[in-house]
């Protein structure tokens, strides 16, 4: 009996190596998205750091609309440590039952808003080591905190980040740490406070995880991502 021949290897979509973008090419594209949103920011809804902080907290493994809903709800009635520290974790909980994950979120909120006012005097830090240490804030909260609500060039990876980081070719990496610190050397200085806006908004609505809507994006000749969703590209401005 003949042995059967040996099936050919083939890379899988996984193991293809992407390479980076060079400077030029990602002048360009940050300049292409400043050109749709001069002025990107969160689509979180927040008056003060504190209301960001607890928003950005909720988000975890929540999507913004839903976390915003809840949030209407909350800050006309706390919005504040003490106003949330009184309200305790059973009081809370009826205000965020909608999002996931809504009981160790309770317990986190009311605890960070006590420690706030037991070590902060009510505010909210604007040191990454104070951040990180007020309970359920990890490195990408404390990133968007320092961002979006006291203009530090920080640069907060999520889901879609890491995405957007990995199939452009941007900032390769396997880890969010190593894409954090790939982003901060490689974006400009000039488009380093707004590139978290850009890179999430782009993956949440364009570089989508299942189906890219390549034919609408703005850096489609410069994304090195090997599977581009077919159509006929828009014309990009120069």
């Amino acid at each position: 009996m003949t042995p059967a021949a040996p099936k050919k290897k083939t890379a899988s979509k996984r193991a293809r190596r992407i390479s980076r973008l060079s400077a030029a090419e990602i002048e360009a594209m940050f300049a292409r998205l400043k050109a749709l949103n001069p002025k990107p920011t969160t689509e979180l809804e927040f008056t003060t750091p504190y209301e960001l902080l607890v928003a950005v907290t909720l988000s975890a493994q929540a999507t913004d609309v839903g976390v915003n809903k809840a949030t209407r709800k909350l800050f006309p009635v706390a919005n504040t440590p003490q106003a949330i520290a009184k309200l305790g974790v059973e009081g809370l909980k009826p205000y965020i039952s909608t999002i996931g994950l809504y009981n160790t979120k309770a317990a986190n909120v009311v605890a960070m808003a006590q420690q706030l006012i037991a070590l902060h005097g009510g505010e909210v830090p604007r040191e990454r080591e104070a951040l990180e240490a007020l309970p359920g804030v990890g490195r990408k909260t404390a990133n968007v905190v320092l961002n979006t609500a006291f203009g530090e060039p920080t640069m907060a990876v999520d889901t879609h980040i890491f995405r957007v980081a990995n199939r452009t070719g941007l900032a390769p990496g396997k880890t969010v740490r190593a894409v954090e610190d790939g982003l901060v050397k490689v974006v400009p200085p000039d488009y380093l406070l707004d590139a978290h806006h850009w890179l999430i908004l782009h993956g949440r609505y364009v570089c989508k995880a299942r189906r890219p809507d390549c034919p609408h994006c703005v850096i489609r000749d410069i994304c090195r991502y090997p599977d581009k969703t077919p159509g006929e590209p828009e014309p990009v401005a120069t």
